[in-house]
């Protein structure tokens, strides 16, 4: 049994034609055809039946194939470890993003490792934080981009930014026409809040844990909807439903850098405000990090990855080196 064997069989599978798999193979249907049988012979079964008008696998066929599939996929797995050998910063980097970054990091990050490391293109995952560490873990996806705190899993980490939460309210909200706000103008506020499983729902009801008691007879929050991403949030504020807390990153800089002007981002209707501690503290906000498996050899790729993050605008947030 050979690799060149396998490869034509899943090649058949695929194509359903001995003609069309040899094409696609560059080889002449006679060799093809002859290394099939041989095959099938050596494992004393048949993989495909043939009849004048189509192929088709037989049903302990589809398994065979299945499995030359995925050793023909290790088998390049193996090229692969030799070409990043030579070159660390060669071949795909899986990388995985919680969906409250994702949005407002990834369209600059991807322009970034295009310039510096075309080389080494981002293979992208978004989910949810507790998804992200489990497939880190299974070796799904290589490295995270993830906002502290999570559980310990024993991950390699390096911090990226500190990036503090802005206040998002209707622009005829009473409190719209301030420079700046603090947590305690907003404990009497309808608050919209991300969905469970957002890891920035349990940051912002960390920030302001007057928010996490719902309940008409509470004095403070009364009412919670609960959006399933940020941008539909802000819609709901732009429709004068609440104020939320939203990261820095996801403001249009021109609704930022020019507050009275409506942005072309559709937020006319949602004023942005940072948020002050009145005792002269640190706002809050949100670490984020890259984690990746202490197993992980390819160093320079997550070097790289760093500086190209370090090389992303990021306006209004703290980098850590």
């Amino acid at each position: 049994m050979t690799l060149t064997e396998l490869k034509y069989i899943v090649a058949v599978a695929r194509e359903k034609h001995f003609g069309k798999a040899a094409e696609a193979c560059h080889v002449s249907q006679p060799t093809l055809s002859l290394a099939i049988k041989k095959l099938e012979e050596e494992l004393d079964m048949k993989i495909f039946e043939r009849s004048a008008s189509e192929v088709s696998v037989t049903a302990l066929g589809d398994e065979v194939v299945r499995q030359a599939q995925s050793v023909l996929e290790q088998a390049a797995e193996i090229k692969e470890i030799a070409k990043r050998g030579k070159d660390p910063l060669s071949g795909p980097l899986r990388l995985g993003v919680i969906y409250t970054i994702g949005p407002y990091l990834l369209p600059d990050l991807v322009r970034q490792v295009i310039t510096r490391t075309p080389q080494m293109p981002l293979m992208l995952q978004e989910n949810f934080t507790v998804r992200l560490l489990e497939m880190l873990r299974t070796g799904e996806i290589d490295c995270a981009i993830l906002a502290e705190p999570f559980p310990d899993t024993g991950l390699a980490q390096a911090p990226l930014y500190d990036e503090p939460f802005v206040a998002a309210l209707p622009r005829a909200h009473p409190l719209a026409g301030e420079a700046s706000l603090t947590t305690d103008q907003l404990k009497d506020e309808t608050m919209l809040l991300l969905g469970n499983g957002h890891c920035f729902r349990d940051h912002v009801l960390e920030v302001c844990p007057e928010f996490a008691r719902f309940s008409s007879r509470t004095e403070g929050i009364r009412k919670s909807f609960e959006g399933s991403s940020l941008e539909t949030i802000k819609h709901m504020v732009a429709a004068g439903m609440g104020v939320t807390l939203v990261p820095r990153l996801s403001v249009p800089e021109e609704a930022w850098a020019q507050p009275d002007k409506k942005s072309v981002n559709g937020d006319a209707h949602v004023r942005y405000l940072p948020i002050v501690d009145p005792h002269g503290g640190l706002p809050p906000t949100r670490r984020v990090v890259l984690a990746w498996r202490r197993s992980f050899t390819r160093y320079e790729a997550i070097a790289a990855l760093r500086n190209a993050v370090y090389a992303c605008a990021l306006p209004g947030v703290t980098r850590l080196s």
